[in-house]
């Protein structure tokens, strides 16, 4: 797609950014409520002896099954909820970044919503895309500060925050699919328990990952807003 033209005027991202922040919210609630459902459903199947389903009360495990396809279901809504207004906010995070520094975006304006959907190179494209963003968005993208702040032992406006929610992300989603493999082709107890293991390794993980989301939001948001404020020149961080 080449470099994107800047945009005539920057838009602050900060109303967006709240709403993302209270959906990345949700999203920890109903992790916690899957790591509840599957807690219970360890509960049902084990220490009991034997490995076959027979072993178990039908209502116990029926109501096990439903709450964690309740659980399922709320974090279905969260994620597609939540992935529809972050994509919106990275767009326009994206956006400010062309009138920022337009020369430093690897990628145009389009891949911001578009990475997210392409098999395979969604693991790294939006954190191409994030990344030219996070660099624009300093005070000092061109590095010219660079020294200066070193030499006062001042911190920069590291990637690591992005690099952690990165990779809590891309992980939370290969275990998420494991697991669901696990609990669908469960045909025994002990299967049913990794499953659930499973399930809340998944949703720790993914709670992680919402977290540091939160924390990328806040800090790209507050990082844009005080640079549209004040101009290009180095702040305290």
């Amino acid at each position: 797609m080449g470099y994107s033209r800047p945009t005539s005027a920057l838009r602050s991202p900060v109303g967006l950014s709240y709403a993302v922040v209270a959906l990345l919210s949700f999203v920890i609630v109903t992790d916690l409520f899957s790591v509840f459902a599957s807690v219970n459903l360890r509960g049902v199947v084990g220490p009991l002896p034997g490995d076959r389903f027979e072993v178990f009360a039908d209502e116990d495990l029926e109501g096990a099954d439903a709450l964690i396809a309740t659980a399922g279901g709320l974090q279905t809504i969260g994620l597609l909820a939540t992935a529809a207004l972050f994509i919106i906010w990275f767009h326009r995070v994206r956006l400010n970044a062309g009138v920022f520094a337009p020369d430093l975006q690897s990628r145009g304006a389009g891949w911001a919503t578009g990475g997210w959907f392409i098999p395979i190179g969604n693991l790294w494209i939006p954190r191409g895309v994030a990344g030219d963003i996070w660099v624009a968005s300093r005070q000092d993208p061109y590095g010219t500060l660079k020294k200066e702040k070193k030499e006062k032992g001042e911190k920069g406006e590291s990637q690591a925050v992005l690099n952690a929610w990165w990779t809590a992300w891309i992980l939370s989603q290969l275990i998420n699919g494991v697991a669901s493999r696990q609990y669908d082709d469960a045909k025994t107890a002990e299967a049913l328990r990794t499953a659930a293991n499973a399930f809340i390794v998944t949703d720790l993980v993914d709670i992680v990952a919402a977290l540091l989301a939160i924390l990328v939001v806040r800090r790209l948001t507050r990082m844009q807003s005080v640079k549209a404020v004040r101009g290009p020149q180095e702040v305290a961080v």
